[in-house]
């Protein structure tokens, strides 16, 4: 366990700090801690150039912190900070992350500006919070012992095994629904059936997950437990008190059972059990209804989709558009989750547009909302984006632009080298890491692909996440010589 000064924040959120030895000071990067800090920190890793440590305690905040009306939750830490502090942070890291890692010259002619949130609070349309019989409570000192009880609220900082309870609002999802989870928590404990203990793995009650319409103003409720005393739960009437206090908000209740010992919501083998109502929400962007269960990859923050997605159509669309001169030219659109950029970039163009996504799940989601959407000239494919492009080599040279939404990890350099021979003539790449983004311009400038611009999106006010979306542009004149470069431009 280390005391330790902020001295200033690294991309992802790291806090940097030094704690000197006899060969010179040592860096330890501290996630989500802001610069100007003291913080207790307990070591999680020890490498030998640096370290990394997890907050246990803040315990003086920086200068440019102020006081806020929510419950301190480890899920917000910049939510201390101003929202145009927020933004100075992130965007001066971030920007240094295409300088270092993209190489990208002429930075202020490529960067065209932020996109903030709509809403800097209560945005979020899930949470999954915990229960554990090792906790405290929300007002307890932060250098308080856990202790054995009974607990729903978000995992400690620093720890995996215990629980802060949450009793009031955290200032990034329902306020109702926070303020009710004092009284869930007491529902659960007067039914005698224990919360889970994570290091002796056993236990009843473990997670309650909430998803929720901010255009329907409803809310799924999924209790997850295991089947270990569920002949003592009584199901139903769990869900007749949601339905007291909720109402017509209350869209349906699921009980889960997962007897994983994994510390994860979704459970190898288990089963769910619809108890009240339907078993989804909808949710609209653009127009469009999306009809979005338990399970289903749905953007976290719908209202700042809108204006990501809006910057997608911006790019794909921008004048002058791509000529194809191939027969039945399509636009392609790869990670394509649940289909809603794929959807939109449908309904805006007169070309057939091919989602791909690894989840059978998310694709079948995406082919329902457009049945019900009424869109046409969409094909869905359930399967891994590499392997697709390899078994259909006939796309190459009918693209215009290829969408490009992978995870945070980026795309593999073998499915990236497969993207590039399609040879679209454009491709908007929208990341949610731009480190991994910004590794990937480096590849796709090479192949002959110039970055034209860019934009940052701030879909996740608080915290340390941002996304980006780019537009690069095929010019032969660019590639780099390499044997599989030049046989892509003279192609």
């Amino acid at each position: 366990m280390l005391e330790l000064d902020i001295l200033d924040v690294a991309f992802g959120g790291k806090g940097i700090a030094k704690v000197p030895t006899d060969d010179g000071d040592f860096t330890v990067f501290v996630p989500n801690a802001i610069a100007g800090q003291r913080v207790r920190a307990r070591v999680s890793l020890c490498k030998r150039r640096h370290a990394e440590a997890r907050i246990t305690a803040v315990l003086r905040r920086a200068p440019e912190e102020i006081e806020v009306a929510f419950q301190a939750i480890p899920g917000a830490p910049y939510i201390t900070l101003s929202l145009e502090e927020q933004r100075r942070l992130k965007e001066r890291i971030t920007l240094d992350v295409y300088r270092r890692i993209g190489e990208v010259e002429d930075i202020d002619a490529r960067y065209e500006g932020w996109v903030e949130s709509p809403s800097a609070f209560h945005y979020r349309n899930k949470m999954e919070y915990s229960f554990a019989a090792i906790g405290r409570g929300p007002d307890a000192d932060p250098d308080a012992e856990f202790g054995d009880g009974f607990h729903l609220g978000f995992k400690a900082r620093g720890t995996w095994w215990a629980v802060e309870d949450l009793e009031a609002d955290s200032g990034l999802f329902d306020p109702q629904f926070e303020g009710m989870l004092g009284d869930i928590r007491k529902w659960c404990e007067a039914s005698g059936l224990p919360a889970w203990h994570a290091p002796k793995r056993e236990g009843f009650f473990r997670f309650l997950v909430v998803r929720k319409s901010l255009d329907a103003d409803q809310l799924l409720v999924n209790l997850v437990t295991t089947s270990h005393g569920l002949e003592e739960f009584d199901a139903p009437a769990f869900g007749a008190r949601l339905k007291a206090v909720l109402g017509d908000r209350l869209a349906g209740f699921i009980h889960t059972l997962n007897d994983d010992t994994g510390e994860r919501v979704e459970a190898r083998e288990g089963s769910s059990t619809l108890i009240e109502g339907v078993d989804h929400v909808i949710e609209r962007l653009h127009g469009l209804a999306f009809e979005i269960q338990m399970k289903s990859f749905f953007q976290t923050n719908p209202q700042c989709a809108e204006r990501l997605y809006a910057q997608v159509l911006a790019y794909a669309f921008q004048e002058p558009l791509p000529l194809v001169k191939a027969e039945n030219p399509v636009i392609m659109d790869l990670f394509c989750g649940t289909g809603t950029i794929a959807q939109l970039l449908a309904r805006e163009s007169q070309h057939r547009v091919i989602g791909v996504d690894l989840i059978e799940e998310a694709i079948e989601d995406a082919r329902r909302s457009a049945a019900h959407n009424g869109i046409e000239g969409l094909e869905f494919h359930a399967a891994d984006v590499g392997r697709f492009l390899l078994d259909h080599p006939g796309y190459t040279g009918r693209i215009g632009t290829i969408v490009l939404d992978p995870p945070r990890s980026g795309i593999s350099p073998k499915s990236l080298r497969k993207v590039i021979r399609l040879r679209a003539q454009r491709i908007v790449y929208v990341s949610c890491n731009p480190a991994t983004q910004a590794r990937d311009l480096v590849t796709l400038r090479d192949a002959g692909y110039v970055l034209r611009h860019f934009k940052l999106v701030d879909q996740f006010p608080h915290t340390a996440h941002i996304e980006a979306v780019a537009l690069l542009e095929f010019d032969a004149t660019t590639v780099r010589t390499s044997p599989s470069n030049r046989e892509i431009a003279s192609s």
